[in-house]
């Protein structure tokens, strides 16, 4: 993975064992049978460990580092099998503490775990992937010209423009390649509708973009 993550992710670990040592040795907390904040509630327990666990293994992973064998796998083969960061360290989890249930004859553990790596997931992707995640829109219009020219104006950006021919009704038609983050969505809809309400329109998640597409 390179010389950059190598030492980010022995830093991030350096840290993680500092803190831990802090809390456990140094600090006058008792973690020993209980949280300081949630007590013994082990749901609750499992859900804010989670969320700080994510937090944590988040950051890491999006400045260019991990913090556990898991996360360097799931930074290698994620995008490779097609799913994200959080999804792949919570199947492999959710396998091992399956087996542990399986072989201690004890689920209480396990499935508390499971409810926490739930919650981790969901921390890690939305630090990963941030707020503003990129999502495609592909617009299928014979108003190209007026939708492009409304959509540049708005948000600013370069606009792709593929030709295509209709199947059924064997007629020119233009498809609009457009990339918006999630809170552009709603803008870009009624853009569409209000200027051909025949337009037919897709939009699909984008794992990465990267480049720059402005119009000038």
């Amino acid at each position: 993975m390179g010389l950059q993550f190598t030492t980010y992710s022995i830093f991030a670990v350096l840290v993680y064992s500092a803190s831990s040592c802090l809390i456990t040795y140094i600090l006058p907390v008792d973690v020993a049978t209980a949280s300081p904040f949630a007590g013994s509630d082990l749901l609750l327990c499992a859900i804010f460990g989670g969320m700080i666990s994510g937090i944590g293994s988040g950051l890491t992973i999006r400045f260019g580092g991990a913090i556990d064998g898991v996360e360097v796998l799931a930074v290698i083969f994620a995008k490779r099998l097609g799913i994200t960061v959080g999804t792949f360290v919570m199947i492999y989890n959710v396998l091992l503490y399956l087996v542990t249930g399986c072989i201690f004859q004890s689920w209480i553990l396990p499935l508390y775990s499971i409810i926490t790596y739930g919650a981790a997931i969901k921390t890690v992707d939305f630090i990963v992937e941030g707020l503003d995640k990129v999502k495609s829109a592909m617009i299928v219009t014979t108003k190209a010209d007026e939708i492009s020219s409304q959509l540049s104006e708005t948000f600013g950006h370069g606009v792709t423009h593929i030709n295509a021919k209709g199947f059924y009704s064997d007629s020119d038609q233009t498809i609009i390649y457009f990339v918006v983050n999630r809170f552009q969505i709603i803008k870009l809809k009624n853009i569409v509708t209000k200027t051909d309400p025949n337009a037919f329109v897709t939009i699909s998640e984008v794992s990465h973009a990267f480049g720059k597409s402005i119009s000038n």
